[in-house]
């Protein structure tokens, strides 16, 4: 049954978090390797904090931002109504059961079918926040398995900076700090190109422009 009351009241929340998200972070979009125009993509972020998605779909134009799905874990996003609501209906999450022993649902399938229906995606490869002190944590193999399933489709990688101290692990209250997302210029994977060949190749990519905001 068609639910009246989420249609209208998911664009309004996806609003009102985009607003309070600029208001907090002042975020700002670079496009220093791509140009924001209708294509379909993988943006593939550094990861610090719960809200990193939303810095990166909120900078984006609203014409591609309502074409664009986080990738998200289902333990994390299910687990009360409200945050079921916001992941499901606003951001339209691809939402991912990270727990292998109770996974059903193949994760690089779930988001290769997002691609096939035309959606583009925020991707942490890193696969958990990194709240450590190297700039990157190493990738998982979801990007590389998913670049094979999907070898048409640019890889963009994106840096979001300042993030982790707006938003520290554990805090409920945001700091109001200036932040940044970088997106990069886009990859795809090479014919033949090894697993470990893609996976340094995309890492070196996301920590050179890390290096370069942070610089």
């Amino acid at each position: 049954m068609f639910d009246y009351k989420k249609h209208l009241l998911a664009p309004l929340t996806g609003s009102a978090i985009t607003l309070f998200a600029r208001l907090v972070t002042a975020v700002r979009g670079v496009w220093e390797g791509c140009e924001p125009v209708a294509r379909q993509r993988v943006y593939f972020a550094n990861h610090g904090s719960n809200g990193d998605f939303v810095l990166v779909w909120t900078v984006l134009p609203p014409a591609l931002r309502a074409q664009t799905r986080p990738v998200a874990g289902s333990d994390y996003w299910l687990n009360t109504p409200l945050k079921a609501f916001v992941g499901r209906d606003v951001f339209r999450a691809v939402l991912i059961d990270r727990n292998p022993e109770t996974r059903t649902l193949d994760p690089v399938g779930q988001m290769a079918e997002a691609l096939q229906q035309g959606d583009s995606l925020i991707l942490f490869p890193e696969g958990t926040r990194n709240t450590g002190d190297d700039l990157l944590l190493p990738f998982k193999p979801g990007l590389f398995h998913l670049a094979q399933k999907c070898p048409d489709v640019d890889l963009v990688p994106t840096w979001i900076d300042n993030l982790t101290s707006v938003m520290p692990k554990g805090e409920v209250i945001p700091v109001p700090l200036l932040c940044s997302v970088t997106f990069g210029e886009p990859l795809r994977i090479r014919d033949g190109e090894e697993k470990l060949e893609f996976i340094t190749r995309a890492e070196d990519a996301l920590r050179a422009l890390g290096q370069e905001v942070q610089s």
